[in-house]
């Protein structure tokens, strides 16, 4: 792989991120008078139908496992890009992968998929504001680009599921989920966590 692994990037980047600080803990629960995420791929349906359906079924699958009270776990998120991409199985990608045509390039270690792993975990602590677990994680799916395809996708899932188990909605994603983010891009990360949070605060405004 030529030029800078933007995953390593990413990593230390991950680690000057002050994600228990940026943000209080949002009062829960959060409700919505529509379903945002919902909204925002029937939004974008006419461009490839077929992928919409994918995309709404993998939704419902994360209200599913959200309720259920389920870990977010690498198998879950295997499955869920496989529903995405329409595969029966999906696997930890197995070689270097790029985004962004070729901007960010994501390296392939021994540890990658250990590390990967690892980031899921800390999904699960309480200290840290729900709305700014939910926004690293989805930045976790973003830069460790685990699968071959789908990822972008697959991280807006996971930011809705962390939502979810941490009884958080929002009715608005749109400005989450078409600003591209960048790796080495420590002020954006905490940005993102501050526009999760905002907008999980004007849901709870517009709803009540």
């Amino acid at each position: 792989m030529t030029g800078p692994d933007h995953l390593a990037v990413w990593q230390r980047v991950r680690e000057r991120v002050p994600w228990r600080e940026i943000v209080p803990h949002p009062p829960v629960p959060v409700s919505a008078g529509r379903d945002g995420f919902a909204r925002f791929v029937r939004g974008t349906a006419g461009r490839d139908p077929d992928r919409a359906g994918r995309l709404l079924a993998a939704h419902d699958d994360v209200r599913r496992e959200a309720a259920g009270g389920a870990d977010l776990s690498l198998g879950v998120l295997a499955r869920w890009n496989a529903v995405l991409r329409g595969v029966p199985v999906a696997g930890f990608r197995r070689g270097p992968a790029c985004a962004k045509n070729g901007r960010e390039r994501y390296g392939l270690h021994a540890d990658t998929e250990h590390r990967f792993v690892s980031c899921l975990l800390e999904a699960a602590d309480p200290a840290t504001p729900v709305t700014a677990r939910a926004a690293r994680a989805y930045l976790d799916v973003a830069f460790f680009h685990p699968f071959d395809d789908a990822n972008a996708r697959l991280a807006g899932l996971v930011l809705r599921f962390m939502l979810l188990r941490g009884r958080v909605e929002l009715d608005d994603v749109a400005p989450i989920l078409t600003v591209v983010r960048r790796a080495d891009d420590a002020e954006g990360a905490a940005d993102l966590v501050r526009l999760v949070h905002g907008i999980a605060e004007a849901t709870r405004r517009r709803t009540r």
